[in-house]
């Protein structure tokens, strides 16, 4: 891949963006598109993959959108940027290598803005470290700050990332994010004390994720 389209919506409504990526995904399979990335918020909503169990959905009972990605249940709304790259991947096919793209070009956006982050073996997206242990009652777990939910159908990639800018995270404690009981979500505004908008960080998202996408070796 040599060129990236972008395209930054602005905040579009889950199933609308569900069908524009399937548009986008149908042209690039036929060649009568180009590798696009959709960058947007969403009105607040929960979206399922394939392997969300019953136990982690809302508890609630408020409705969920079930979707044909990887991964299990999450939330997006504002305050959120969601990043879909539907673009053709290198052939042989390699998802876990494009999953590491995109975790790479989010922790180099989290680390511009001053929080350091990590992967975690076996998990995907990007996360912060536990705290040390010690005397402070206010010890956080593993947490994470992007989510990433691919699918890859006909060497073309769907879904892609959520990285929590300055989201209500109270919306987490409904469900069993991604289906990791033992874990947190942050984000960078909960990190940093500071409120951190989409805006301020849209700019380096697109610059680092077209940066990994178009130094993937050409199809």
């Amino acid at each position: 891949m040599t060129e990236l389209q972008v395209v930054r919506a602005g905040t579009v409504p889950y199933e609308e963006a569900w069908a524009r990526q399937r548009e986008l995904h149908a042209a690039r399979v036929a060649g009568e598109g180009p590798d696009t990335l959709l960058l947007l918020e969403h009105p607040s909503v929960y979206t399922a993959g394939r392997r969300t169990e019953p136990h982690e959905r809302p508890f609630d009972g408020t409705p969920v959108v079930d979707v044909d990605r990887g991964g299990k249940i999450t939330w997006h709304g504002p305050g959120q940027l969601v990043g879909y790259p539907i673009v053709a991947l290198p052939d042989p096919v390699d998802v876990v290598a494009h999953v590491r793209r995109l975790e790479d070009a989010l922790m180099e956006v989290c680390a511009g803005v001053g929080v350091q982050t990590q992967r975690v073996e076996g998990r995907s997206g990007v996360w912060l470290a536990a705290d040390e242990p010690g005397p402070d009652s206010r010890f956080r777990p593993e947490r994470k700050i992007a989510a990433i939910g691919v699918r890859v159908a006909r060497g073309v990639t769907m879904h892609g990332f959520a990285l929590n800018c300055d989201p209500d995270l109270a919306a987490f404690g409904a469900i069993v994010p991604c289906g990791i009981a033992d874990a947190g979500v942050t984000s960078l505004s909960a990190e940093l004390g500071r409120d951190v908008p989409v805006a301020e960080v849209v700019d380096a998202v697109e610059a680092a994720v077209r940066r990994v996408l178009t130094l993937a070796p050409a199809v």
